[in-house]
């Protein structure tokens, strides 16, 4: 790939457990700080739920899930109320990634695109569906698939083009958890081909409106003990959470005229799907995960020899990771890897499996990591799965911070159930490539939340 071909993340901005923005979560990534939270007994009596054991009280809650600036979108108070609270997240994270690109909407005549994917609106069943108190909240579309169309993923981009009157594409990608890096993959596709000037990607992800944990399920993927261990021999599954993110994508050669900071570069990307070569839907394949990984490689024409550091999808599945470590040793031994190279990491043990927008929370992890010279530690890890020689691989697992000394560059991937696989590779930025902070303030806009929340008809549900 040519320097023509290069795209600069010239702006970032996330919402995660324990963090409300990107300087908290890599705060909290550089610290080791687990953000998962564990409900007490009492927590869950009080939702209706079981004390028994039978649940585990493990979520990564986002602080302030029921709120939103409300006025700034031009929503009245009953329809924000009635507005899919991934779609308030994206709305805000959006926002938040424009003002950290120095870009203003209203001011700019580039053409902006969005590409961006959710989860399930699960406030419109558990919340709205059904609830009498929504009637006193304000009148309703006589015919409910106007609600419907209106709260679901696919308008979640288009939602924030017309909030922010942006006038390039606007496409929803829906991949499960891979969802919000195959939007970044598309999005720079989209540049690179001239389709716009500048590009938020990204995603939002309410797992949970109850933010307290999950009924555990022998057999299933969910930890039995609330406790997330990507590549770790005492793995036995992962642990949700909400939250978003967005980044702002331009071609680097713009974005050096233009003076913007640049934080990061993207080298190369591909999206693939594992098609029939697995056990079952719901199980990841060996082949499709090297081959997107080989392919982003030879997109960037990078050797595998130079990748200080990979983000792994990491859910903490015994059978996921192992497939995983399988698959990128393939793709790197293939590609003049040698043994213990690379760092691998996963940041899910910090914040939980943040489902449609995890993608993109590892990109963001990812390019402060290629930045700052830092690598993260991996939470929860004592030592490789059985089932795994890590040693005989081209990968560590790291549970203390490490210092990367440059030339830096590392990879990302994200894996969906379904199939759907994303691996993107970052660079470091360009010597003196922009200031150290934005090229200009924007608003610098205090957000003015307000709690605009249903209550649901019955407790009872995560």
């Amino acid at each position: 790939m040519s320097d023509d071909d290069l795209i600069a993340v010239v702006g970032m901005a996330c919402r995660a457990p324990g963090a409300p923005d990107v300087t908290a979560l890599w705060r909290n990534l550089l610290d080791g700080v687990d953000a998962v939270h564990r409900s007490t007994p009492a927590e869950l009596a009080a939702a209706g739920l079981p004390v028994d054991g039978s649940y585990v009280p493990a979520f990564g809650r986002l602080d302030g899930l029921e709120d939103f600036d409300a006025g700034l979108f031009g929503y009245s108070d009953t329809d924000a109320a009635l507005l899919d609270p991934q779609h308030r997240i994206f709305l805000e994270t959006a926002w938040r990634a424009l003002e950290d690109a120095g870009l203003d909407p209203a001011r700019t005549r580039a053409q902006t695109g969005v590409f961006a994917g959710c989860g399930v609106n699960r406030y419109l069943r558990h919340h709205l569906l059904g609830n009498p108190a929504v009637n006193t909240a304000g009148p309703l579309p006589d015919d409910w698939d106007d609600a419907l169309a209106g709260g679901t993923a696919d308008y979640l981009p288009t939602r924030v083009a017309y909030a922010l009157n942006l006038t390039g594409p606007a496409v929803a990608v829906q991949t499960a958890c891979s969802s919000s890096l195959v939007a970044v993959c598309q999005a720079a596709q989209s540049l690179l081909d001239f389709r716009c000037d500048v590009a938020i990607a990204g995603g939002s992800a309410v797992v949970s409106t109850g933010q307290l944990g999950y009924r555990h399920r022998p057999g299933g993927t969910w930890a039995a003990d609330g406790v997330c261990r990507p590549y770790d021999a005492d793995a036995t599954g992962q642990v949700f959470g909400n939250g978003g993110g967005a980044v702002v994508l331009k071609r680097l050669a713009d974005a050096l005229a233009d003076g913007d900071r640049v934080h990061g570069v993207l080298a190369g990307w591909a999206v693939t799907n594992d098609g029939a070569a697995r056990a079952g839907f719901s199980v990841p394949g060996v082949a499709g995960q090297a081959a997107v990984v080989a392919e982003a490689l030879a997109a960037a024409d990078w050797d595998a020899g130079g990748v200080g550091f990979v983000e792994g999808h990491g859910s903490g599945t015994p059978v996921g990771d192992a497939i995983e470590i399988e698959a990128l040793t393939r793709a790197f031994r293939a590609s003049g890897a040698r043994p213990g190279q690379s760092v691998l990491g996963s940041m899910k043990p910090n914040t939980g499996n943040l489902d449609a927008a995890a993608g993109v929370l590892g990109l963001i992890k990812t390019v402060l990591a290629v930045r700052d010279g830092r690598i993260p530690p991996t939470l929860h890890f004592r030592g490789p799965h059985p089932d795994v020689d890590l040693a005989a691989t081209p990968f560590t697992v790291s549970a203390e911070t490490r210092d990367w000394p440059g030339p830096r560059r590392a990879g990302v991937s994200s894996f969906g159930l379904g199939g759907t696989n994303a691996h993107v590779l970052v660079s470091q930025a360009p010597e003196g490539s922009g200031p150290a902070e934005p090229r200009q303030p924007v608003s610098g806009r205090v957000f003015q939340r307000r709690r605009h929340w249903i209550e649901p008809v019955a407790a009872g549900h995560a």
